[in-house]
């Protein structure tokens, strides 16, 4: 079954009692089952619910793992996987991730003596160096949040099991139409299923998806004991927004492409970060790993400062200046104010994150009002920096004039 039919009726079956099409939404905090207590399916819906249920048997279809469970928020399923560590446990960690989970590594973690080793995951050599007697986990991005680095996961997930450690992919950039890293050899697979799983920027949630049932078993008493579950009518506004996750995604990749030749050419653009152009050094692994589907997310940086780039993100008109990215309006932030802020300023820039570099979110406008919306912010921006070159881009013809 392809994964557009299994996004739409796997764990979204019609009513045994009504029939109806589309699965009731159970809100009922608590169950009174007609049996035994001890044998009930469901009793208390921070332990389960039927509306959390189905929406995790359609993730974990998707990821083609063996089972999921839903959080209350990206954050909360991150969360969720790091307390398999303990005290004296060591964490092996892109530099290029999200500046939520550099703050949990670094500044919560921490706290319980679990130490963090930043290095970047597409030179193995240093993942390999990086790894202590005590290391358990590698945490990995697929892509990196922002600069859009890539791994290969399969030879990532090799060197972590030669060393009794769990690899852990944040599949939130690509989603499981690109790739489903649990097929590379990943042990967890992480979603903040606020952004295109959901898709409509109107519900905040996270996902784990494993392939090992005793793993799935153990995430899942952390789960029960902790209590940071989605909410039910976030699982249901989650499960009706994955029913068109594919076709979603599919056009924001190609509208991001053309945006990533648009900026690329632009003599104001001093880098672009984005899989699917030939200039990215791990292309040629894209084109395998993301199955040609290079994500709706693309980061550039100008041939400016900090002002002039935070300028940029208040000048456009469709693009609305917001953190978060995956949904149908298209979004641009500044991650060093913004999304990356929580990053001490060191590790930020250490890590390529620099003070001019400008995230956007692709969401399903018309791409050529997209591009003149980029195109009027280059002109308001530059002339405010009394340089403002004039670029014409022909969509059709794919150049510029």
């Amino acid at each position: 079954m392809h994964l557009s039919t299994r996004s739409i009726h796997i764990g979204n079956e019609k009513d045994p009692l009504t029939g109806a099409v589309i699965p009731p939404l159970y809100l009922s905090s608590t169950f009174a089952p007609p049996g035994e207590f001890s044998e009930a399916l469901y009793d208390y819906s921070r332990s389960g619910n039927p509306t959390r249920g189905g929406l995790e048997t359609t993730i974990a279809a998707l990821e083609e793992g063996v089972g999921a469970l839903a959080y209350g928020s990206g954050m909360a399923a991150i969360h969720g996987a790091l307390m398999l560590l303990k005290s004296g446990d060591h964490v092996v960690a892109g530099t290029d991730i999200y500046g939520g989970t550099y703050r949990i590594l670094h500044k919560i973690l921490n706290r319980v003596g679990i130490e963090t080793t930043l290095v970047p995951l597409d030179d193995l050599e240093q993942v390999a160096a990086a790894i202590r007697p005590t290391t358990r986990m590698i945490w990995a991005e697929n892509p990196g949040n922002p600069l859009l680095s890539l791994v290969d996961l399969a030879t990532l997930a090799d060197i972590a099991h030669q060393h009794g450690a769990l690899l852990a992919v944040d599949n939130t950039f690509a989603t499981p139409v690109a790739t489903q890293p649990l097929k590379l050899g990943a042990d967890i697979v992480m979603h903040s299923a606020t952004k295109y799983l959901g898709g409509h920027s109107d519900l905040l949630g996270g996902a784990l998806v494993v392939r090992d049932k005793a793993l799935l078993k153990e995430l899942y008493f952390i789960q029960n004991a902790t209590g940071g579950v989605m909410a039910p009518l976030d699982c249901y506004l989650c499960a009706r927004g994955i029913k068109t996750l594919e076709v979603r995604f599919r056009e924001q990749c190609k509208s991001a492409l053309w945006i990533a030749q648009f900026l690329e050419n632009h003599p104001s653009v001093k880098k672009v970060y984005y899989p699917g152009l030939p200039s990215h050094p791990q292309h040629e692994l894209a084109q395998k790993q993301l199955r040609g589907l290079y994500g709706g997310v693309v980061s550039f940086e100008l041939k400016s400062d900090f002002q002039a780039a935070k300028r940029f993100v208040s000048s456009t008109q469709l693009f609305q200046r917001a953190v978060s990215m995956g949904a149908v309006e298209s979004l641009i932030e500044q991650p060093a104010s913004m999304s990356h802020a929580s990053y001490d300023k060191a590790d930020r820039l250490k890590a390529g994150i620099d003070d001019g570099l400008i995230r956007l979110s692709i969401g399903l406008e018309h791409v050529q009002d997209l591009i003149e919306d980029l195109q009027g912010a280059f002109q308001l921006t530059l002339e405010q920096d009394e340089c403002a070159p004039s670029v014409n881009w022909n969509l059709e013809a794919g150049y510029f004039s």
